[in-house]
């Protein structure tokens, strides 16, 4: 397990996630110079939770564009396994990831700026935001014998409406309690 190999790895572009994470598993395997891995492509394929094709294409991409490189094979109880190099020359041609340092402009001190004046937005009011618009008090229902209506309404299968209540107070035949 080298550090050096995957920083190095870690620190550039390979052109989507499956190659990368790919490639971050093979440099965890790699000597500091970047050889001997010497994991299976099945074992490649559980570790990073890709297809088995998706595994077997992407090492034969790495193979074609010198990435990697073949220096041998290992045996094993499946037969042999192929072992890899990684080509750190390669691998640092490729384009960096961190974003190259720019200059943004001067920090402005905003209390020198001054109180703001006016609202920040059409429809601002002030610090405490929109206004809410609230239902009808528990205790007025209570008072006003509201609720005992309601409920006789909801009985009778007609739709309930706040704002037709606050509004219209609707005049039912008055019912004796039961």
């Amino acid at each position: 397990m080298s550090w050096r190999v995957a920083n190095t790895c870690a620190e550039r572009k390979f052109g989507s996630a499956t190659r990368k994470q790919i490639i971050m598993f093979l440099a965890d395997k790699a000597s500091d110079d970047g050889s001997g891995i010497w994991c299976s492509k099945g074992t490649i394929q559980r570790h990073t939770e890709r297809g088995e094709t998706t595994v077997k294409r992407t090492v034969r991409a790495f193979l074609k564009e010198g990435i990697l490189v073949e220096t041998g094979a290992r045996t094993c109880k499946n037969g042999f396994t192929v072992v890899y190099r990684i080509d750190l020359a390669k691998v640092e041609a490729l384009e960096p990831t961190a974003e190259p340092e720019i200059e943004t402009g001067t920090t402005v001190d905003p209390s020198r700026l001054g109180p703001v004046r006016g609202p920040l937005w059409p429809g601002y009011r002030g610090h405490h935001g929109p206004r809410t618009i609230l239902k009808p008090s528990i205790n007025h229902l209570r008072a006003s014998g509201t609720r005992w209506r309601m409920k006789r309404l909801r009985r009778f299968g007609q739709p309930i409406h706040w704002v037709d209540f606050a509004a219209k107070r609707p005049a039912l035949p008055r019912l004796k309690r039961p």
